[in-house]
């Protein structure tokens, strides 16, 4: 299951630097593609206002 960026996200890219397939995109809000996503939840790990959680 592909890992969920929420509101609180402030688009600092700390998340989309270390992610290892690049399923994270840029935008107001970042996205995460659940195609590429492999669970490894670096992205919530290094996320310094806890935006990502697993998706449901």
């Amino acid at each position: 299951m592909a890992y969920v960026i929420s509101d609180n996200c402030v688009a600092c890219g700390t998340c989309q630097s270390v992610c290892p397939t690049g399923a994270i995109s840029e935008g107001d809000i970042y996205k995460i593609d659940p195609d590429v996503c492999i669970d490894c939840g670096t992205c919530a790990d290094s996320c310094p206002n806890e935006a990502i959680a697993p998706g449901e």
